[in-house]
């Protein structure tokens, strides 16, 4: 007979629209992990060569190449060059041993064990170990990194080495635990990067040689890649293009090779050019408008419940998206995710339900400031105008303050009360709950500190009975949804474009550019 937490994963596997999912269950019975070889489709046989160039979005000068502390695109992207995570999780939704060979757990999820690969280099030379990967993880759980794993890494009591293996003791059970250590932020470094977090030194596909933060990022093949299954280029260039026009021009002309976050708006002419291929695909990833609740006027939940209510939902996806994503419901958790909740009632645009809560808030009347810049996401500026004009129609003073693209992911995100954001979703509900929305996490970017939430997330955490775990995460959603301070409208789909020359393209729903991978993964024909 099965234990617990074995039904638990066959019930996620069930959960995943058909995809395999979590390994079969075998790492919840300590069975091995392996990674196996990709399978390319018939005719495409990668070839090496040649500079590969990336015009991205969602760069400025303020970027640092910590992992921990990446943002938004180009740092993501950059770290994705140099680095490694212990494991990935695939496009199907499968757990893929990267770092960790192999992996294994107990019987109640408390105690996993990664096997570390052996035989691996950083690109300075040296040889990595368990211990590097044992302090990596270290580093993340301390408050003064900053990190933004470090709410994934607040349920882990003891990190430890025993031989060529990583052993982490959980305070509670955790079926999802690999797919939390699959987060970008953990990115094998030296010593964890408490040397020197900076340093751009990992195991990954592709070695730094040059960075100019907010311009562009030079690197050239690792010649002791422990992967050769992966990085068909010489070099790889990002190249910082913020602005959207720019970038679909510099592709379409073939000053670069690929994009990333293109305007929905224009995707459909995009791709009728000859020159340019976009590549859409839906997810877990969402626009928002963030509110702190310990901040005036948005620690008044009346306040917050009538801007939730003065934001029509459809028409910002009928407009902002042009069809290529879907309405949210003030919750970052959407249908692609196991275990969601079904059952909670979509919020729709209702003026008099706006203006009830607007006069219960006992607002003065003086402008409720919206800050936004095109780097927040693709249509930002344009998704506030229509913000602002649907709740001028509830007689609600919004006004937006539009500011320069650089600077935002440091000056304003995270640190402003109220403005524009997007958050790429997480493969599992645990890690973007614990991501976002825990109260110690660094990156709760609505200050929603509730012990009572905190409560429900490491409690379904723990559990290993699908329905109550089920029940648990529903809770959560109810709580956010009624008192939080996202308003999620929409869900985007990841809108990236290529060049004519550009092989072994998949899509990813778990980021843009192939969840990171797509200088990995693919070649020139």
């Amino acid at each position: 007979m099965k234990d617990d937490l074995a039904r638990l994963i066959d019930h996620i596997d069930a959960l995943r629209m058909n995809r395999r999912g979590f390994m079969g269950g075998a790492a919840a019975v300590g069975a091995l992990a392996t990674m196996g070889a990709p399978a390319f489709a018939a005719g495409e046989i990668p070839k090496k060569g040649g500079v590969l160039k990336l015009g991205m979005g969602g760069g400025e000068t303020t970027d640092a190449l910590d992992p921990g502390t990446s943002d938004s695109p180009v740092p993501f992207s950059v770290n994705r060059q140099w680095g490694d995570t212990v494991v990935n999780v695939t496009p199907d939704g499968q757990i893929e041993p990267r770092i960790a060979e192999s992996y294994s757990t107990n019987a109640d999820g408390t105690v996993w064990t990664f096997n570390i690969r052996q035989g691996v280099k950083f690109h300075d030379g040296t040889d990595m170990t368990a211990e590097d990967v044992a302090q990596t993880f270290r580093r993340h759980s301390d408050e003064n990194s900053k990190s933004g794993a470090l709410g994934i890494m607040k349920g882990i009591a003891d990190i430890k080495v025993e031989g060529n293996a990583v052993v982490m003791t959980l305070g509670t059970g955790n079926a999802d635990l690999p797919f939390l250590l699959s987060d970008y932020h953990l990115t094998i470094q030296p010593n964890g990067g408490f040397d020197d977090p900076n340093a751009a030194i990992g195991t990954g596909t592709y070695k730094l040689i040059s960075a100019e933060p907010g311009v562009r990022y030079a690197f050239e093949r690792n010649p002791n890649d422990w992967d050769p299954e992966r990085g068909y280029y010489d070099g790889v260039e990002i190249i910082v293009i913020n602005d959207a026009t720019a970038r679909s021009s510099a592709l379409q002309s073939g000053q670069v090779h690929m994009i990333n976050r293109i305007d929905p708006k224009v995707a459909k002419l995009l791709d009728r050019s000859p020159e340019a291929h976009v590549k859409n695909v839906s997810g877990r990833g969402h626009y928002v408008f963030i509110m702190h609740c310990d901040k005036a006027p948005f620690d008044n939940n009346d306040l917050r419940l009538a801007l939730k209510y003065a934001i029509n939902r459809q028409e910002m996806v009928d407009k902002i998206l042009d069809g290529y994503g879907g309405v949210g419901n003030d919750s970052p958790i959407n249908a692609a995710y196991p275990m969601f909740d079904e059952t909670l009632p979509q919020r729709a645009y209702d003026i008099e339900k706006a203006k009830e809560h607007y006069a219960k808030s006992g607002h003065d009347g003086s402008p409720i400031e919206l800050i936004v810049a095109d780097t927040a996401f693709p249509g930002a500026v344009d998704a506030a105008a229509l913000f602002q004009q649907s709740a001028e129609a509830a007689g609600i003073p919004l006004t937006i303050k539009r500011v320069p693209d650089d600077g935002y992911w440091s000056d304003v995100w995270n640190v402003q009360p109220f403005c524009a954001s997007y958050w790429g979703g997480r493969p599992v509900q645990d890690q973007m709950w614990s991501t976002a929305y825990l109260s110690t996490a660094d990156w709760n970017d609505t200050k929603f500190f509730r012990q009572d939430v905190d409560a429900l997330i490491l409690s379904a955490r723990g559990e290993t009975d699908p329905a109550k775990r089920k029940g648990l995460y529903a809770q959560i959603n109810k709580i956010v949804n009624e008192e939080g301070g996202v308003i999620c409208p929409m869900f985007n789909d990841f809108i990236d474009a290529i060049g004519d020359n550009i092989m072994g393209w998949e899509n990813n729903p778990n980021y843009e550019m192939m969840g990171g991978f797509a200088s990995a993964k693919t070649w020139f024909a």
